[in-house]
């Protein structure tokens, strides 16, 4: 998580990324090109159950401000105005979509060594405000989120975390869903050269007394081929290789398939990333 405790979305990213990242069982095709006064553009295409989505995203950078404008098939444009560290480890995040009129929010975001801190607010009339802090070191971390909506005056998100990070290991412990869900992550580093790693986690509903249990890891086989493998409990295996071609390129395949099911069809997804 790198120097303090980060923010609350860090804690339990390792094993998160470990186990999930990367994973997915479409075709998914990005393009990212250049233009000579620096803006960036990506193109990104994905087929999904017959159905083909695509969106084209435009990033214009000038000092300390990032302006990402997106727009998908559906006509949805997307735009979020990022300013990076107008004070020391602060940043702010301005979003919204047209057409929807209530998608409009504001966000900071503030890092410290021993404090994370973001908070956001909707803009309408009755707002959603969101709010999330995180107190300790890059060793230890522990936080908590919280979400309330001003119109039915209620608490929807009250969810708490605390984060062990040596260097080696990370150990994660979350409470989310108002209480009624336990999750315990572990994400552990056994060869630094070869970029191997495992990960688990477990997931313990109060509510229905149901245990998940997923299992992963990784492996580099070179500099630029990695190859990643999960399964859990329901006897879902998945499992992806991916390749970086060229600098910043990606080429990657993954494949799952149900253990307990073999009759079922395996599930094939294919990712292509370009960049200059």
């Amino acid at each position: 998580m790198g120097k303090g405790p980060g923010l609350y979305s860090d804690i339990g990213k390792k094993a998160r990324d470990l186990l999930f990242k990367d994973y997915h069982s479409d075709q998914k095709f990005t393009v990212t090109t250049y233009s000579p006064t620096g803006v960036a553009i990506t193109s990104t295409g994905i087929k999904r159950d017959g159905l083909f989505m695509a969106d084209v995203n435009t990033q214009l950078k000038n000092k300390n401000v990032t302006t990402d404008i997106k727009v998908d098939t559906d006509s949805n444009l997307f735009t979020t105005i990022t300013v990076n560290e107008p004070a020391p480890g602060l940043k702010t995040i301005f979003s919204f979509r047209v057409p929807d009129q209530r998608s409009g929010k504001v966000e900071v975001q503030y890092v410290h060594d021993y404090a994370g801190i973001s908070t956001s607010v909707g803009l309408t009339a009755n707002p959603i405000v969101n709010f999330s802090g995180v107190l300790g070191s890059d060793v230890l971390a522990i936080g908590s989120e919280l979400s309330y909506d001003t119109k039915i005056g209620e608490f929807t998100k009250y969810n708490a975390g605390v984060n062990f990070t040596k260097a080696d290991l990370v150990a994660s412990l979350t409470m989310t869903d108002k209480g009624d869900t336990l999750n315990a992550s572990y994400y552990h580093i056994v060869n630094p050269l070869k970029n191997t790693a495992f990960g688990a986690e477990v997931t313990h509903s109060f509510s229905t007394n149901k245990n998940t249990l997923t299992l992963g890891s990784q492996h580099a086989l070179d500099p630029l081929t990695t190859v990643k493998a999960r399964i859990n409990n329901s006897g879902k295996a998945h499992a992806l290789i991916q390749h970086e071609w060229r600098p910043k390129s990606f080429f990657t395949i993954s494949g799952e398939v149900d253990t307990k099911s073999f009759e079922e069809s395996a599930k094939i997804g294919l990712g292509l990333a370009l960049k200059p």
